[in-house]
C-alpha cells in the first residue's frame, strides 16, 4: 500500500518523474533517426540512447513491469533498434560504439534480447578498434560500464584500474571546473557506482566522503547559475552514493520542482543545442533544448525512489584548514617595505591592510615601521584625506597607531570632529552601524552611546564584492581582487572553511612568488608591475588575515570552523 500523503516530498519527487517521462513519450517519434532531417541524424541518435537507457534503469531500479509511458517509449527504442539500417552502422562506424551498444543494453535490462544486434556490438568490440582507440578516462568508464551491461566480454583494464586517473579522484579545485569537467565527475560516478547499484572499489587515497563535498560544492555553483542539467546530474551523483540527508540536495529538489513546467518538461541550459539545428523550427528547438535535462529530472527522481539503490548518512568530511599563517606573514612584510616607498596619500589602504593583517598574525611589530613613516608624513594632511579613504580603512590604520602609542596630528583631529559631529546625532542609519562599533573599538564613543545611536542592531554584512557564481570567471580572467574579495567575505560570514572557499585559498596561494608578493602580471614595465602587485598583494592580505582570524577563532570555539 502506498503510505504516501499527498503534497508530501515523495509524491512530490514521484510527480516529477511522471510528469517527465509523460513529455518524453508523447515526443517519442523525435527519437527517430530514420524520421530526422540530414543534419539533425547525429543528434536524433545521441538523444535515443539517452532516452532507451533511461528506460532500461527503469527495468532496473524498480521491481515492478514497465508499463504507460515507459513502455511506449521502450516500444519506439525497440522498433527502431530492429531496422538493419541502424543497427548495421556498428559495423560501418565502429568509433560510435557507446551510441549503439547503449541501445542495445537498455533493450537487454528490458528482456527484449536480440542475438543479431548483441553479435554486431560483440564484433566491433572484439575488432581492434572500436573498443582500444584512446579515450579519456571517464569515456573509458563509460565504455566498460556500457559492455557490462551488454554482457559483452573484453580484455580492457578493470574499472578499478581506470578511476585513478579520473578528474574526480585527483581533488579538482572547484574554482577550475568548467561545464565539461563537471560532466565527467558526474558521469564518473554514474558508471562507478553502477547508479547507486554497487559500491565501486575508489583508489586507495581516495575519501568517499570527499567526493560528496566535492559535489555538494557543485551544486552551490550551478544552483547559482540554474543550470538544470548539471543541478539534476550533481542531485543523482548524491543518490548514487547513498546520500539523502543534505542539504545541498533539498535545496536541488526545490529547484527542480521550481523549473519544472506544467507539461514535465525541463529547460536545459543556454547552448546545449547549435542553433543552426533547429533552422528556425519552434516546436523541434523546445524539444532539442529540453530532453536531456528532462531525463536527468526523470532519473533522480528514479533514483530517489528505488528500493535497490544504496543509503547511507551523509559522511561527515575531515577538513584540513588552510595553513595561510607563513603565506601571510611574507606577504605583509612585502607589502610594508613596498609601501612605504609609496606616496601615503595614495597607499594607506595598504597601509591600513598591513596593520590589520600584522594584528590578526598577533605581531604588530610588522606594521611598525611603516605606520610610524606614514604618521609623520600625514601629521598635517587635511581632512578630507581622510573622508576620502572612509572609516573602514581609517579605523585600521588608527588601530594600528594606538596599538603602538604612534600619534598622527591630523588623523586625531578628524576622528575628534568626526566623534563631535555623532554625538549631536538622535540615530543612525544601518549602514553607519559599523562605523560606529569602530569608534567604539577606539575608544572614542561609549558603548552605552553607541547603543543609543543603533538601536542596540549589528553592523549588517556588506554585499559581497564576489559572489560565488562570479568566480569561475574571476578565476578564468585572472581577477585576483575579485577572488580575493570572495574568501574575505566568506570568512567574515563563518564560510572560511566550506570546500569552495578553501579551493578559493588553494588558488590565491599558488600566486604568491618567493618575494611574498601575491600575482603575476605577465608584463615587464617595471611600474606597471609594481601598481598590480600592490592591489594584488593588499588583496590578498586582507583576505587571508580574514581567513586567519576565522580559523584561529575556531580552534578555541567548541564548534568546528563551517
Amino acid at each position: 500500500m502506498d503510505t504516501t500523503q499527498p503534497g508530501d516530498g515523495s509524491s512530490q519527487r514521484r510527480a516529477v518523474e511522471t510528469r517527465a517521462v509523460a513529455w518524453l513519450a508523447a515526443r517519442r517519434t523525435l527519437i527517430d533517426p530514420a524520421e530526422a532531417a540530414t543534419d539533425r541524424v547525429l543528434f536524433a541518435r545521441k538523444a535515443l540512447i539517452e532516452t532507451a537507457f533511461l528506460v532500461g534503469l527503469r527495468s532496473r531500479l524498480d521491481p515492478e513491469p514497465l508499463d504507460g509511458d515507459y513502455s511506449a517509449l521502450l516500444d519506439q527504442v525497440e522498433e527502431i533498434a530492429a531496422r538493419p539500417s541502424y543497427r548495421e552502422l556498428i559495423a560501418r562506424d565502429e568509433a560510435a560504439l557507446l551510441l549503439y551498444a547503449g541501445t542495445y543494453a537498455a533493450l537487454r535490462l528490458c528482456g527484449r534480447e536480440d542475438p543479431e544486434f548483441r553479435q554486431l556490438i560483440t564484433q566491433a568490440a572484439a575488432g581492434g578498434y572500436a573498443a582500444v582507440f584512446e579515450r579519456i578516462p571517464y569515456r573509458q568508464l563509460d565504455l566498460l560500464h556500457t559492455l557490462e551491461l551488454c554482457g559483452v566480454a573484453h580484455a580492457l583494464p578493470a574499472m578499478d584500474e581506470v578511476l585513478p586517473f579520473t578528474l574526480l579522484c585527483n581533488r579538482p579545485n572547484v574554482l577550475k571546473l568548467t561545464d565539461r569537467d563537471i560532466y565527467a565527475i558526474t558521469h564518473t560516478i554514474f558508471y562507478a557506482t553502477d547508479f547507486g547499484l554497487r559500491e565501486p572499489r575508489w583508489p586507495r587515497d581516495f575519501d568517499p566522503a570527499a567526493a560528496v563535498e566535492l559535489l555538494e560544492a557543485l551544486l552551490v555553483l550551478t544552483l547559482g547559475q540554474e543550470n538544470a542539467d548539471l543541478v539534476g546530474e550533481l542531485l543523482c551523483c548524491l543518490l548514487c552514493l547513498g546520500v539523502r540527508d543534505s542539504d545541498e540536495a533539498r535545496r536541488a529538489w526545490e529547484f527542480l520542482m521550481a523549473v519544472q513546467e506544467a507539461d514535465g518538461r525541463v529547460n536545459g541550459p543556454p547552448g546545449v543545442v547549435h542553433p543552426g539545428l533547429t533552422d528556425g523550427d519552434d516546436a523541434y528547438r523546445h524539444w532539442a533544448t529540453g530532453y536531456h535535462t528532462t531525463i536527468v529530472a526523470a532519473l533522480a527522481a528514479l533514483l530517489e525512489r528505488s528500493p535497490r539503490v544504496v543509503r547511507r548518512p551523509r559522511p561527515s568530511v575531515s577538513t584540513p584548514r588552510s595553513a595561510v599563517e607563513q603565506p601571510l606573514r611574507r606577504a605583509v612584510v612585502w607589502l610594508a617595505d613596498t609601501v612605504r616607498r609609496q606616496d601615503p596619500a595614495g597607499c594607506l589602504p595598504a597601509a591600513a591592510a598591513v596593520a590589520h593583517a600584522a594584528e590578526a598574525l598577533g605581531e604588530p611589530e610588522l606594521a611598525r615601521p611603516l605606520l610610524l613613516d606614514f604618521s609623520a608624513r600625514l601629521a598635517d594632511a587635511d581632512s578630507e584625506l581622510w573622508q576620502r579613504h572612509g572609516m573602514e580603512v581609517v579605523g585600521a590604520f588608527a588601530s594600528g597607531l594606538r596599538a603602538h602609542g604612534i600619534p598622527c596630528a591630523s588623523l586625531d583631529l578628524f576622528l575628534k570632529s568626526t566623534v563631535a559631529a555623532v554625538e549631536l546625532l538622535d540615530r543612525v542609519p544601518p549602514q553607519a552601524v559599523r562605523n560606529i562599533q569602530r569608534l567604539v573599538g577606539l575608544g572614542l564613543l561609549a558603548p552605552q552611546r553607541a547603543a543609543a545611536l543603533t538601536g542596540g542592531a549589528d553592523a549588517p554584512h556588506p554585499a559581497p564584492e564576489t559572489t560565488v557564481t562570479d568566480l569561475p570567471g574571476a578565476w578564468k580572467d585572472y581577477h585576483l581582487g575579485q577572488i580575493a574579495g570572495f574568501i574575505r567575505d566568506s570568512a567574515r560570514t563563518g564560510q572560511a572553511q566550506h570546500r569552495i572557499t578553501r579551493d578559493a585559498v588553494s588558488f590565491l596561494l599558488a600566486q604568491q612568488s618567493s618575494c611574498g608578493a601575491f600575482g603575476r602580471p605577465a608584463c615587464d614595465e617595471p611600474s606597471s608591475r609594481e601598481r598590480a602587485l600592490l592591489s594584488w598583494t593588499q588583496s590578498a592580505v586582507t583576505a587571508l588575515a580574514a581567513v586567519h582570524t576565522a580559523c584561529g577563532a575556531a580552534l578555541t570555539s567548541p564548534r568546528p570552523c563551517p
